[in-house]
């Protein structure tokens, strides 16, 4: 999972100091409340921005969990705090994808982080983005729509996707869907 703050380079450096301090509390809370303690997790790889959030593949982290709690969680919290500190205020671009992550010294890399990476910064994502007022898009990979929403799995409904994000790696055209999750709806008893 990837998350990039939106316009975040309209603010001075101390501002987005606030902005990534809020960024990764939000993200702890958001991955909490689907369950994604972090011995299901990696650390932050920090975006500047943004991050990437590798979740390990296990049982008790599904790519589900990410799609019904964490992000729907997100949503709510990026409402919940532009609410109580509109000074805070942010929103963000999120895209999900499966696949195989690989490590040096560096950190992970791998053409499965390019493409997480690549979702995130899709100009039909950023377009969404300005074109609603809600806390946050979301942008799943083909094989996220694919092995996981087009089947319907409970707390999810495939309709509210819409195939719009192409990107492209190297010289494959690839394809994202995208989805505004509703910062009001309930999620795990918290409403925004």
């Amino acid at each position: 999972m990837a998350v990039d703050i939106e316009g975040s380079t309209t603010h001075t450096n101390p501002a987005r100091a606030r902005l990534r301090t809020a960024l990764f509390e939000l993200l702890d809370e958001a991955l909490l409340a689907g369950g994604v303690t972090k011995k299901f997790r990696d650390e932050y790889v920090d975006r500047g921005d943004g991050a990437l959030c590798l979740v390990r593949p296990v049982d008790q982290a599904p790519k589900t969990v990410l799609l019904t709690s964490v992000v729907p969680a997100l949503a709510a919290l990026l409402a919940k705090r532009a609410e109580n500190h509109p000074e805070l205020a942010f929103r963000l671009r999120v895209a999900v994808h499966a696949g195989d992550a690989h490590y040096d010294k560096r950190g992970p890399y791998g053409e499965d982080v390019d493409i997480t990476c690549r979702l995130v910064d899709a100009p039909e994502v950023r377009r969404r983005l300005r074109e609603t007022t809600d806390p946050l898009v979301l942008v799943i990979s083909q094989e996220i729509h694919h092995s996981v929403v087009r089947h319907g799995y409970a707390g999810m409904d495939h309709y509210e996707f819409t195939q719009v994000a192409h990107f492209s790696m190297g010289k494959r055209r690839l394809r994202g869907w995208i989805h505004v999750p509703r910062a009001g709806q309930l999620v795990d008893g918290m409403t925004a």
